[in-house]
């Protein structure tokens, strides 16, 4: 049995709470629909994130390959000054988009593939081998960032849904049935004293109308 409210047993009171159960349910519904549409959101992001991380670790292995490769064709001594020749890479810009009211990362920029006279590094001290590795880690920095976006809005999705899951429990549980069970008390309360009320009366007429009896 849910706890009552601590409230005056009044007609006006009762209707106060009448009103605000209607409320309430109305809120609980909006909430219940949102979090339902939010968890739908939520697996679709989720099924891209792991098809993502599935192709960045595929990605993050050819590109070690082909470093392991430029790596017996130019020695690593060679291959380390070509690394630090090379010119840092495009920023990255961080707005935010609203998916169902929940702020959530839009990370913009450029294509991170470049050209190899864009790359820095003079081609006669190079070979095609560090080309093709410099081409496969840009491809892995497109998708770690493309990753990063995705699940940084699936745990700020998680958080939401975590809320808004609270907020529908405790109006079904808590709330909704506490202000029932108040407005039954409150019912019950008013019923016993139009009872009492109307014994009273009865009383009261049986009295009179006995005295006024010659």
């Amino acid at each position: 049995m849910a706890k009552i409210l601590k409230v005056k047993p009044t007609r006006m009171e009762l209707l106060r709470l009448k009103r605000r159960i209607k409320l309430a349910e109305k809120g609980h519904k909006i909430l219940k629909e949102k979090q339902d549409a939010l968890i739908m959101e939520f697996f679709t992001i989720y099924d891209e994130a792991l098809a993502l991380r599935r192709e960045l670790n595929q990605k993050i292995a050819e590109a070690f390959e082909q470093l392991r490769l430029a790596e017996i064709d130019m020695g690593i001594v060679r291959l380390s000054e070509i690394a630090l020749s090379v010119r840092p890479n495009k920023e990255i810009d961080i707005k935010r988009r609203n998916i169902m009211g929940v702020p959530v990362p839009l990370i913009e920029a450029e294509g991170f593939k470049r050209d190899p006279s864009e790359r820095g590094y003079a081609f006669v001290s190079s070979s095609s081998k560090v080309d093709v590795a410099s081409e496969k880690f840009e491809e892995v920095l497109e998708l770690a960032i493309r990753l990063a976006e995705v699940e940084e809005t699936l745990k700020r999705l998680a958080r939401e849904i975590e809320k808004t899951k609270r907020r529908v429990n405790a109006l079904e549980y808590i709330i909704i049935p506490r202000m029932k069970e108040t407005v039954k008390y409150i019912s019950q309360h008013l019923d016993e004293m139009e009872r009492e009320n109307f014994f009273r009366l009865k009383r009261v007429k049986a009295i009179l109308e006995a005295k006024a009896q010659p």
